[in-house]
């Protein structure tokens, strides 16, 4: 009874519960899937010789990853960016044997500075499933609606580069390759790199939790950009005419 009218006091004030039986859903049709993520991504580094790409939202590497594979196999220069520390840590450890990489420890949002931050805190990520390392967030109310509870919500103050400020500061001449897994945010992100970078790279991101008047405006974006796309479990995968992908 207390969980309904809950449910319902959050939705009154304007937020709706995700539903988590539509997540539970794409990943087991992503797992069984004939055309899945990994063959996505093998089609897409094969056939366009990927050679440089940024990762946003690389959390520890390894955990849900589907880039890790490729970027090792075809040793690639990349730009890796994951903004908590604990989950920084062990990126660097995954990627210990890479010479071609530089990580990144911050956000990625529409001005440099400075931003807030929502993850589980460590000692409380057993009373959850593994997803719960994966949803880190600019958006406290992400969590929330993972149900995640509130007293087991850590905010921290990262620093945060813009993308233009990011692609600047390691001197990037030429992106192949992006990649967006922000929690919410990526629709920001993406907007905000098609107004103000002239490359045009395969883009990937995740489009399930962008709000719906920014997801508009990304789709007004990317078609202006004349990009082509279709839907890929929780992605959006994106590309031009220059571009091989089938």
């Amino acid at each position: 009874m207390k969980i309904k009218f809950l449910k319902k006091l959050i939705e009154s004030s304007g937020y709706k519960l995700f539903d988590k039986n539509l997540v539970k859903n794409q990943r087991l049709i992503g797992k069984k899937s004939v055309f899945d993520m990994n063959l996505c991504l093998e089609n897409i580094f094969k056939r366009n010789k990927i050679k440089s790409l940024m990762q946003i939202g690389a959390n520890d590497g390894s955990r849900f990853d589907n880039i890790n594979k490729f970027i090792k196999e075809f040793d690639v220069n990349g730009v890796l960016v994951e903004p908590v520390p604990y989950y920084f840590d062990q990126l660097k450890e995954t990627y210990s044997n890479e010479k071609n990489l530089i990580l990144e420890n911050c956000a990625i949002s529409e001005k440099s500075g400075e931003i807030n931050i929502y993850f589980v805190k460590k000692e409380f990520l057993n009373n959850y499933d593994e997803h719960v390392r994966g949803i880190n967030s600019l958006d406290r109310n992400h969590l929330i609606k993972h149900n995640i509870k509130s007293a087991h919500i850590y905010e921290q103050k990262v620093k945060s580069l813009c993308i233009k400020d990011l692609i600047k500061k390691n001197n990037i001449k030429y992106l192949d390759l992006l990649v967006i897994d922000a929690e919410g945010y990526d629709g920001n992100i993406v907007i905000d790199f098609l107004k103000n970078i002239e490359f045009k790279p395969i883009l990937i991101f995740e489009f399930i939790h962008i709000k719906h008047d920014i997801f508009s405006k990304v789709i007004k974006n990317l078609d202006e950009k004349k990009y082509k796309y279709f839907q890929l479990n929780e992605n959006l995968i994106c590309f031009t005419d220059e571009q091989i992908f089938l």
